[in-house]
């Protein structure tokens, strides 16, 4: 049984919700495990993710209900006309309350890595708070490329709490068993109706005591 959905927002064309950690966005050949799919149709619904987010990120995931939302969705994406937004815990680091990150981003056998031959990646952020072993930081993913937050804040300095992907033999002080990277909040214009559409994912009770513990002083 796949673990269960909540969700942030539902009309006639589009839904949006809140991905648990663990679940698969869709099925990969090489993973195994509850999918979207599976959990959207325990509660008997016919959606089909736009976009994907990685098996330990959680957060917001956009859907559509029919095809021709679904191409209107991707169409945004492809302009950068929806924009997204992350919560995660950086690991000593960024220095700068603000900045972008630019490395050009390659993908290699479902590896990413940084690359003059790659493409380019845009990654703004923004720190919330400071803790003596990790700082609070929202991530606008301005480009979409493979792992692509993980990547430029690992090759950065600043790997996210709990990466072990891109750390590179980096110590993590709090052990945790996931990437602490939450899709927050998605922003866009509704393709159908024209609505201003802002729908953010509270943060699991697991990242909430996981960030009290990283900001403790």
């Amino acid at each position: 049984m796949a673990a269960k959905l909540e969700i942030l927002h539902r009309d006639e064309h589009l839904l949006v919700v809140s991905k648990p950690a663990g679940m698969l966005s869709t099925a990969a050949p090489r993973e195994q495990g509850p999918t979207l799919l599976d959990a959207l149709a325990e509660l008997g619904l016919r959606a089909t993710p736009v976009h994907r987010l990685d098996r330990d990120v959680s957060g917001a995931l956009l859907c559509a209900f029919d095809a021709s939302t679904r191409e209107a969705l991707e169409e945004l994406f492809r302009e950068r006309a929806l924009r997204k937004l992350y919560w995660a815990l950086a690991l000593m680091g960024p220095k700068r309350d603000s900045g972008e990150i630019k490395y050009p981003i390659a993908e290699e056998r479902g590896l990413a890595r940084v690359s003059a031959a790659g493409k380019s990646a845009l990654t703004r952020y923004r720190v919330l708070a400071r803790g003596l072993r990790a700082n609070e930081v929202e991530v606008e993913l301005v480009t979409g490329r493979y792992n692509q937050i993980r990547l430029h804040f690992a090759h950065s300095g600043w790997p996210l709490v709990g990466e072990r992907k891109y750390a590179r033999g980096k110590e993590d002080p709090f052990r945790y068993p996931r990437v602490a990277l939450h899709a927050w909040k998605l922003e866009f214009t509704h393709p159908r109706t024209g609505a201003q559409l802002s729908i953010e994912a509270p943060l699991p009770a697991e990242l909430l005591a996981l960030r009290e513990q990283a900001l403790a002083r």
